[in-house]
């Protein structure tokens, strides 16, 4: 029996972008719906482990208002409910994990916490119900629109439909994309699609980033709690990727830029000056704590070696689908067990049995992420499409920030792709902070389907600095936003950004709803004439 559902907005996908969609809309006081594949809403923050990746100005700049208060209430759960020391709980900018990738690292189900609490009024006053375990099967179509969607529960198999007047793909690979028919890129697109520097000649739509299973541990001396071998073990051990001198699991790492010679790493903070990676990307560091309720530190790996690029999950069968996941799983329980066991230590040893796999921080069995770590998406084919030329501090086409007439937003990281699934090459160059085009965010096949997280109109190259939390979150907010002014004002979407005055009007409610869309002009000197 099929249960059908009517909501002013469907938002597919409980991903971080998709979060703040839902919200926006609600927040507009129209009713929406949110499925979510697994239990946990909140995506690379909470379902796949990975701590905010964040700009240089983003404690003063550079996001939404609604994005700060996220931080915030990070910040806040801490402060109201750990016994941390004095001197943290006075740090405005507390960084729970002292991590070094991050200034406000912090455990996945504290950002659960925070965001099921900015969601609260909207669920209790019945603006928002979520739909968790349950995934996108097939749609129907009519008059240039989406007029159902048809999902189902993966864990009791029941089915349902929802009707809606708009559908937002906040999946973080675009799943309704296809089931949708529209056009959409995935993996590289050629140089004479983009006319990229970094493209390559032919496209390759399997060529894809890596994605990871991020692995939660903490590390307690004197215990052992090896993990059983991973029946990939040996295969992993013995890996050395393509321009590898090293095997995967090892403390040498490839420059992005030129994968030989490889950067050494070591695990723990040490004299010598070689750069640790259990305080990378540490989301409790216990030296905030006044009483010792942790073991030790806990840290998520999210590390080169745990990169899976064998293959892309996306486009493929679902027996290839399970063999990467499987693969990917084997890959970063390989890495704890070398790490536990053979990993060589700065003292001339071998292994630090006190590792410990932590269960616990993801609820799940085998000790992963609850997802794997998605670094890129399918990616519509949007009115405007966001290249390396926009961004980047190589190509000389562009000396500050690029300035789109359209922007709803703004953002900034590097161009940082990972190693790619079938070229087995990467990326990393520098970039200037960028705004986010709603062109970007207009594909015109179907008038109520938009784009929610980092499937919006960027490249394979640009998807590199667009993926990042923030900029995720923006994306998102925008959805929501605009699925909600076009249902109020009777336009849709591309006739908004058709239209110069409607367009400003729509800018100007963004602003008004605390959506950063200029940079201030102290950044944009600082970038243009930085100090020698």
């Amino acid at each position: 029996m099929m249960t059908q559902y009517t909501a002013d907005i469907a938002v597919i996908g409980g991903s971080f972008g998709g979060c703040i969609a839902a919200i926006s809309a609600a927040k507009s006081g129209k009713t929406v719906m949110l499925t979510e594949e697994t239990d946990w809403i909140g995506g690379q923050v909470t379902s796949q482990g990975v701590p905010p990746d964040e700009h240089q100005w983003i404690e003063t700049t550079g996001c939404t208002d609604s994005y700060r208060l996220f931080r915030d209430h990070v910040r806040q759960y801490y402060k109201d409910h750990y016994p941390l020391t004095d001197e943290a709980t006075a740090n405005p900018a507390l960084n729970p994990g002292k991590a070094w990738v991050s200034r406000i690292s912090h455990e996945p189900k504290v950002a659960l916490k925070v965001l099921e609490s900015m969601m609260a009024p909207y669920i209790n006053s019945g603006k928002l119900t979520i739909f968790y375990h349950t995934k996108p099967e097939s749609l129907s179509k009519a008059e240039g629109k989406i007029t159902s969607l048809d999902l189902i529960n993966i864990e009791n198999h029941e089915s349902l439909t929802i009707q809606a007047n708009y559908f937002l793909d906040a999946t973080d690979t675009g799943e309704l994309l296809p089931l949708a028919g529209v056009a959409y890129h995935s993996g590289a697109e050629s140089y004479d699609d983009t006319h990229e520097k970094h493209a390559p000649e032919v496209a390759d739509p399997n060529d894809t980033q890596a994605f990871t299973y991020v692995i939660p541990i903490d590390y307690v001396e004197g215990e052992n709690d090896t993990i059983d071998r991973p029946e990939q073990y040996d295969f992993w051990k013995n890996y050395i990727p393509k321009n590898h001198t090293h095997s995967l699991l090892s403390w040498f790492v490839g420059n992005k830029s030129d994968p030989t010679p490889q950067k050494q790493f070591t695990l723990f903070e040490n004299d010598q000056s070689i750069p640790d990676l259990f305080s990378y990307r540490r989301v409790m560091a216990t030296s905030i704590l006044a009483n010792p309720i942790y073991d030790g530190d806990v840290s998520l790996i999210n590390w080169p070696q745990n990169d899976y690029f064998l293959g892309s999950i996306i486009d493929v069968d679902k027996r290839t689908y399970s063999e990467h996941i499987e693969n990917a799983k084997q890959l970063s329980l390989s890495l704890v067990y070398w790490l536990q066991t053979e990993a060589e230590r700065l003292d001339g040893g071998f292994g630090y049995p006190g590792i410990r796999l932590r269960k616990d921080v993801f609820d799940t069995e085998d000790g992963l992420a609850k997802y794997p770590y998605i670094r890129e998406s399918r990616r519509i084919k949007a009115a405007c499409m966001i290249t390396e030329d926009m961004v980047s501090k190589e190509t000389g086409n562009v000396d500050g920030i690029y300035h789109h007439e359209d922007t709803v937003g703004i953002g900034c990281y590097h161009l940082d792709l990972h190693t790619t699934a079938t070229s087995m090459s990467a990326l990393y160059v520098p970039s200037y902070p960028y705004e986010i085009p709603l062109g970007a965010f207009i594909q015109e096949e179907l008038s109520n389907l938009l784009p929610a997280c980092k499937n919006i109109g960027t490249t394979h190259i640009t998807n590199g600095c667009y993926r990042l939390h923030p900029t995720e979150w923006n994306i998102g907010e925008v959805a929501g936003y605009l699925a909600a002014y076009s249902m109020q004002h009777g336009y849709t979407p591309l006739e908004i950004y058709q239209n110069k005055d409607t367009l400003k009007n729509f800018q100007r409610y963004l602003v008004e709803q605390g959506v950063q869309i200029r940079w201030p002009e102290y950044v944009e000197k600082e970038v243009h004439d930085p100090i020698k």
